[in-house]
């Protein structure tokens, strides 16, 4: 297959526009493997239909779970975790840490064998964090590299609940924790240093699980009868926040995103903005069972801001447009507390920095995040997205407002998370 051809990015005059960005991604992965745990048939509207989400249906058909796309409805035929079967190949996860690190959870405790793997990428990315609480729980689960790299093998293993503390306040950790905790005998619980993202703990309550929420410590207690599931996926936040924050530092710029995942355990970057006095309106219109509501972002004048703490697990997908954002603000920024950036599509650290200081935006990487000066203009340049999709949405936002075309290799890696990126840009510049 010859090489993608870079995309060119040229200034808009202004933007405008009304939109609704792909349903939510880390929603959408487990709308696949909640609905296949889960007994009959689970739909789902508008759900998101990126590279990483169609790698966790891969694995889903591989474990004998029939789904398919009916217009704007996904529908998975649930067979319980008792009809799932023994896959005939090793289960392929692409790029896709969610789809690896969750399904690891469920073959935990399958009585069968089972292989996962994935592309270069995913191999180089920490697993260490998931395996260990998982033999906590009685797995039997081994991986190359001194047990921290995939691929990764499972063997049949009667799993038993057990009192656990991450060390890391991660959502696909959590959620491995929870659908293994499903299979176990006695309760499960898991403490993190912060709370993160809840989706997998709303979608088993709404399947009928016993799971319980006190701060940043959840229990979850054994149910192998898991309810069907039935609800609208919301528009992805993170695919949002890259036309919020375009609006933002725009001079000429009003943006409206509608149906849209407002969860607070996701939108740390409007904490951020709202930091930064930026003008950004947010309504919910649903809070149940996932918050969703419309976003309207316009020209603002940005003060600088620190990002750090228990703030980070709320924005962490969105912490490179910080640095976008603190190079438009008025003084110094900080973002801290943030090493988890080092492991993720790419070193988001260093190609965050790599991908501005290419466009002129001097960042200032440091070991667990950056320092931004304020009042820097983004030029024209080229920038390498490095298989990194945000990396490549990133540098498009920058070149929206800068002083001239900007290049952007491997530009289609957006499609992991926003197939219609290019088009909603096109559409919101003219």
């Amino acid at each position: 297959m010859p090489p993608a051809r870079p995309r060119v990015v040229h200034p808009a005059r202004r933007l405008r526009g009304e939109l609704r960005v792909p349903g939510d991604k880390s929603i959408t992965h487990r709308a696949y493997l909640l609905g296949a745990i889960g007994h009959g048939d689970s739909r789902f509207r508008r759900p998101g239909l990126g590279a990483d989400t169609q790698a966790t249906a891969g694995v889903v058909a591989a474990l004998g779970v029939a789904h398919g796309v009916h217009g704007d409805e996904l529908v998975v035929r649930g067979r319980g975790l008792s009809g799932l079967r023994e896959p005939a190949d090793v289960l392929w996860c692409g790029n896709s840490g969610t789809t690896l690190r969750l399904v690891s959870g469920i073959l935990a405790g399958r009585p069968f064998h089972s292989f996962v793997t994935g592309d270069d990428s995913l191999r180089r990315r920490p697993m260490r964090r998931v395996i260990e609480p998982l033999r906590a729980v009685g797995a039997h689960v081994h991986a190359r590299a001194n047990d921290t790299r995939a691929p990764m093998a499972f063997a049949p293993a009667g799993l038993r609940g057990a009192c656990l503390r991450s060390p890391v306040a991660s959502a696909q950790v959590k959620s491995a924790v929870l659908l293994a905790a499903l299979q176990a005998e006695g309760p499960t619980s898991l403490e993190q240093p912060a709370p993160s993202r809840d989706h997998t703990e709303r979608l088993l309550r709404g399947q009928g699980a016993a799971v319980a929420t006190d701060g940043a410590t959840v229990t979850c207690e054994p149910n192998e009868a898991l309810a069907p599931l039935d609800f609208d996926i919301p528009g992805d936040f993170s695919s949002a926040a890259f036309w919020i924050a375009a609006a933002v530092v725009h001079p000429d710029a009003a943006i409206t995103i509608r149906d849209v995942g407002l969860n607070p355990l996701r939108t740390g970057l409007l904490d951020v903005l709202h930091a930064m006095r930026a003008d950004v309106t947010v309504e919910v219109e649903r809070p149940e069972p996932e918050p969703v509501g419309t976003v309207v972002a316009r020209s603002s004048s940005l003060r600088a801001a620190d990002a750090g703490g228990d703030l980070i697990p709320r924005l962490i997908d969105e912490a490179p447009l910080v640095a976008l954002l603190a190079a438009h603000a008025d003084g110094e920024s900080r973002l801290g507390d943030a090493a988890e950036l080092a492991a993720k599509e790419s070193n988001r650290l260093r190609t965050t920095a790599a991908a501005l200081a290419a466009l002129g935006v001097e960042v200032d990487e440091q070991p667990d995040g950056f320092v931004t000066a304020g009042g820097q203009r983004v030029g024209a340049g080229r920038v390498d997205a490095a298989g990194d999709h945000r990396i490549a949405m990133l540098a498009a936002a920058a070149a929206l407002t800068g002083g001239g075309p900007v290049t952007i290799d491997d530009a289609d890696s957006a499609a992991v998370s926003y197939p219609g990126f290019w088009d909603d840009l096109a559409a919101l510049s003219k």
